[in-house]
Formats: structure tokens, C-alpha cells, sequence
């Protein structure tokens, strides 16, 4: 790997963070700009999940994760703690995996 392409992916990863900074207040303020980004992170989070959840390499599969994800949504349904989520959400995709 030569120092070049290094230097190149520096600027690459660094040039977004100073164009945020650049960016008028104004717009950073506007209605549209702040419900995006109250809404964006959830929306990523989601997609992120979903597709750690069903896509292996390049294709869909049906694996142990998929169960702890509905075991996990259906205790958030119930409104159970954080805690009680994530651990039946793990025995569940245990379980299923030792079957």
C-alpha cells in the first residue's frame, strides 16, 4: 500500500467532516434538516440490523439471529426492559442454534 493512497483516503474520510462544518446555519436550522436528522439515525440502525440479520456474502439466509430478532421485537412490544430484550433475544438465537 503506498503512502499516496493513504493520504488520499485521509482527505477522503476528513473532506465530509469539514464540509459540515462549512455548512450555513441557517440550513442546519431549517424544520426539514432537524426532523431528518432525528429520524436518520433510527432509520440506519434498522437497515444496519435487517441486513445483518438476513444477508450473508450475497445472499438472503434464515438463520438462529432471525428468531432472537422477533423474540427481541416482541418483547419490545411488551415494553420489557432493555436488559430482558437483549438476553432473550441471545438465549433464544442459542436455543435455536443448539437445535
Amino acid at each position: 500500500m503506498s503512502w499516496t493512497f493513504v493520504l488520499v483516503l485521509a482527505a477522503g474520510v476528513y473532506l465530509p467532516k469539514l464540509l459540515g462544518h462549512l455548512v450555513p446555519e441557517q440550513v442546519l436550522e431549517a424544520p426539514v434538516v432537524q426532523r431528518f436528522a432525528a429520524v436518520a439515525p433510527a432509520g440506519l440502525l434498522a437497515a444496519l440490523v435487517l441486513t445483518q440479520t438476513f444477508v450473508s456474502g450475497t445472499s438472503y439466509v434464515l438463520e438462529p439471529r432471525a428468531a432472537g430478532l422477533g423474540v427481541a421485537l416482541a418483547a419490545v412490544a411488551l415494553r420489557a426492559p432493555f436488559l430482558v430484550v437483549v438476553m432473550s433475544a441471545v438465549l433464544t438465537a442459542a436455543v435455536v442454534h443448539a437445535l
